[in-house]
């Protein structure tokens, strides 16, 4: 877990990125997984510039779902054929864009979705490959946000696919080259893992009976988890790469040498531990016999996907990250709220904190994925955090986005399937 101070001079709130963790917590997913096995980066978790980069060099693909993240991945230097293009719903023009920048292996959710494609890999002259996501009919009981065996917009449900197999083999300019299997998420038990994957190979090796097909590749997804503005340190896996080379040498043959390849997607693994959120306090008061605490960071800043239940529900581990301007009334519990006008600006009603006066600087660790690209950013209009990044406790860069409404031109519009 990345413990850098906030370099003297940078403005808060910020967000700090030590990439130096990001490459130690590269290195211990590759040690997990079975080998031969590539690695996704979810660039959802942090499509930050430098931890991009960062991946890219330790040797992670990237998985993209949306031409912001496919515009953000080829200009940190990934190849156009090291991305893969998920999402249950791609625009034509979203599509047309990938293309023309070379992308060449697209995630898709049902037959439609192959249609799309295979109509725009043709009028663009383009050969590509799909891999087919399925909603197994079984979801695996354990920890984290489970993604099959419901209704759901992710994927093609196994039964349709066992019903008509020819209706999902290739098309012209469109090769039907594997499968996409993402059973959970943010699973912290290497016995849950080993459940979902195993689960997963089980299902690639019938489909592939099924479509009387070789898999080229077969997409086990990932779900692997990490802790969220809490304290701790990463989960280990010891014995998930014997474990689950053994299932795959059953389900899968010839994964050893290649076919199928073997890939696993991951986001908050690789980038959560690596940053931190400094921002300081700027009240504290009683009311109705209980401490508040008003921070200069809210739901705008971390935590604002929680109410989606795409994150655990933020109750954040607050910290002093240095020595208190004059320490004021006891440590206890205290409710943490942001400077957002609504009562909904909430990270806890309960939280543990230390003794603080307004002007202290505070921190929560582990909010390196989701956390700044995961906050109502626009509401309320509240500056964004700067964003420092270090390496070896050496700056790297700091920079700060900007909100600004910009007039669309007047030839924007249309519909678009």
């Amino acid at each position: 877990m990345a413990r850098d101070p906030l370099p003297a001079g940078v403005e808060t709130p910020a967000y700090l990125y030590d990439v130096a963790e990001v490459r130690r917590c590269y290195a211990l997913l590759r040690q997990a997984l079975p080998q031969p096995s590539t690695v996704y980066y979810a660039v959802k978790a942090n499509p930050h510039p430098d931890l991009l980069t960062t991946l890219r060099v330790a040797g992670a693909n990237a998985e993209v779902c949306s031409v912001g993240e496919v515009d953000a991945a080829i200009a940190a230097g990934f190849r156009p054929d090291h991305l893969l293009y998920t999402g249950p719903g791609k625009r034509s023009r979203d599509i047309q864009h990938a293309l023309e920048l070379g992308v060449t292996e697209f995630s898709v959710d049902s037959r439609h979705a192959i249609d799309q494609l295979a109509g725009l890999a043709a009028a663009a002259d383009r050969r590509v490959r799909c891999l087919l996501r399925v909603n197994d009919d079984l979801a695996v009981p354990g920890p984290g946000l489970v993604m099959t065996g419901v209704s759901s917009q992710f994927g093609v449900d196994l039964g349709a696919v066992l019903a008509d197999p020819a209706g999902f083999a290739s098309r012209p300019n469109v090769e039907m080259a594997g499968l996409h299997l993402y059973m959970g998420s943010n699973i912290d038990s290497e016995d849950a893992l080993v459940a979902q994957f195993t689960q997963a190979a089980h299902t690639a090796h019938r489909l592939a009976d099924a479509l009387r097909t070789r898999w080229r590749v077969v997409n086990l997804g990932g779900g692997f988890g990490a802790p969220f503005a809490r304290s701790g340190v990463l989960p280990r896996f010891p014995g998930l790469a014997d474990r689950l080379g053994a299932t795959l040498d059953e389900a899968l043959p010839g994964w050893r040498d290649g076919t199928p390849a073997i890939t696993f997607e991951s986001g908050r693994y690789l980038a959560a531990t690596c940053g931190a959120l400094f921002t300081r306090v700027l009240d504290v008061k009683e009311s109705h016999g209980k401490r508040v605490v008003v921070l200069e960071s809210g739901v705008n800043h971390l935590g604002g996907m929680s109410g989606l239940r795409r994150l655990p529900q933020i109750a954040p581990d607050v910290e002093l990250a240095g020595t208190p301007s004059e320490t004021v009334g006891p440590a206890g519990p205290a409710q943490v709220s942001g400077p957002l006008c609504t009562p909904l600006d909430l990270w806890a009603r309960g939280a543990e904190l230390p003794a603080v006066r307004p002007g202290d600087l505070v921190r929560v660790a582990n909010v390196g994925a989701y956390g700044l690209s995961a906050s109502l950013v626009t509401f309320l209009g509240h500056p964004l955090p700067t964003e420092v990044v270090v390496d070896g406790g050496q700056i790297r860069s700091s920079s700060r986005l900007t909100l600004t409404r910009c007039p669309l031109p007047a030839s924007h519009g249309g519909t678009d399937g």
